[in-house]
């Protein structure tokens, strides 16, 4: 697994049409909805006339810990849904995800942090099942 400050992921070798469905599957098989899907290649491309690979972003939602999150701190809707991003690589599709705990730890709400400890393990097996 690759590993970033404040995300991880892995390359996977199918193609990013084949990736997709099988992300969204990961997802569902963790508890998370996606509620948004943002194909950034087809946004570039109306919105100012850039070429660039395949990509897309995943708003992934698991709606137990986010209604948790949200009770402990009604401003963190300034930070959900946890994205993941699916795009071509030279290497092949790359799969990241935000890392929860990173992502959460901003807020400095100690009442979120087994919160963020959930869903970063379920965002950690997402990425380890691709």
């Amino acid at each position: 697994m690759l590993q970033l400050e404040y995300g991880m992921g892995r390359v996977l070798a199918e193609p990013f049409d084949e990736a997709v469905p099988r992300v969204k599957e990961a997802l569902k098989a963790e508890g998370f909805g996606v509620l948004t899907e943002i194909d950034v290649q087809a946004t570039l491309r109306a919105k100012i006339g850039v070429e660039r690979g395949k990509y897309v972003i995943l708003g992934a939602c698991d709606p137990h810990h986010a209604n948790k999150a949200l009770q402990a701190e009604p401003e963190l809707g300034l930070l959900l849904p946890c994205n993941v991003v699916v795009y071509e690589t030279d290497e092949g599709t790359r799969v990241s995800a935000i890392r929860a705990d990173a992502l959460l730890g901003v807020v400095g709400n100690p009442a979120l942090d087994e919160i963020a400890d959930a869903v970063q393990a379920r965002l950690s097996r997402v990425i380890e099942a691709l």
